[in-house]
């Protein structure tokens, strides 16, 4: 699976969910998620949002690649990328709940994803002049977020668990510092940007070990959060292609 451009992510992104439907297959939960953050994207590119719009389809067709190349990857021989290993590891697990899957998808995605394909959009000096553009899909990410979780919400009941025990007040589990990964995406991709070739394949491995160890975290965390996850567990819908189609339709389409 390869896009050469934001229209073929989306398609592949809506085939996986698709496939995911008919398979009960939880892979097609980030997927669904990423689809809409993908539209949003796409919409906002023919709205004239971005400072340079073909340069912001060439990036997400790079970003929405790595997850290609990272699925198709474990599908083929269980590869791939550290964290996406880690990430995918977790589908058949009956103890992982929705939004752990979610998270999964989007902390790997942007802690290692993210950077390599923006230093690989501009590389050198020209990284500099992608500034704005990246920061403003964090104001489409937070729609998406917010949207998706209140639909999680009616597949999951007690989701909100997580919040209140780890303090979040306001803030929502699936936000799980989005701007501030973010944030460090952006001084990755400087460096990256930076590099040449032989460096870079370090840098990125050495991210891809950080997002693994964050993803086994995630996954198994400490303290109240795991009896409350149990519970969320038990209450939380076990029709894996309803919540997908739940979670596929959580954003209003994108004019």
């Amino acid at each position: 699976m390869a896009a050469d451009n934001i229209d073929d992510v989306v398609d592949g992104l809506a085939a996986i969910v698709r496939d995911a439907r008919r398979d009960g297959d939880r892979i097609g939960y980030f997927a669904a998620l990423y689809r809409q953050v993908t539209v949003e994207v796409r919409a906002a590119i023919h709205a004239g949002r971005f400072d340079d719009g073909p340069r912001m389809d060439r990036f997400d067709t790079l970003f929405g690649n790595r997850y290609f190349d990272a699925h198709d990857a474990w599908r083929r021989d269980r590869g791939g990328p550290r964290c996406w290993r880690e990430a995918f590891g977790r589908l058949d697990d009956p103890e992982t709940v929705i939004v752990q899957h979610l998270v999964l998808g989007v902390s790997a995605h942007i802690n290692l994803d993210l950077a390599v394909a923006a230093a690989r959009t501009a590389p050198g000096a020209a990284i500099h002049g992608l500034r704005r553009d990246f920061l403003l899909i964090n104001d489409i990410l937070a729609r998406v977020v917010l949207a998706v979780q209140r639909s999680v919400g009616a597949v999951s009941p007690y989701l909100g668990l997580l919040d209140e025990l780890g303090g979040r007040g306001d803030e929502h589990v699936l936000d799980f510092g989005i701007r501030r990964s973010r944030e460090e995406a952006w001084h990755n991709a400087l460096v990256l940007a930076s590099q040449d070739a032989a460096d870079q394949e370090a840098t990125i491995d050495l991210l891809d070990v950080r997002a693994a160890v964050l993803a086994r975290l995630i996954a198994r965390p400490g303290g109240l959060l795991r009896p409350a996850l149990e519970l969320i567990r038990r209450t939380e819908s076990q029709d894996v292609p309803e919540v997908v189609a739940h979670l596929d339709r959580a954003v209003a389409p994108a004019g």
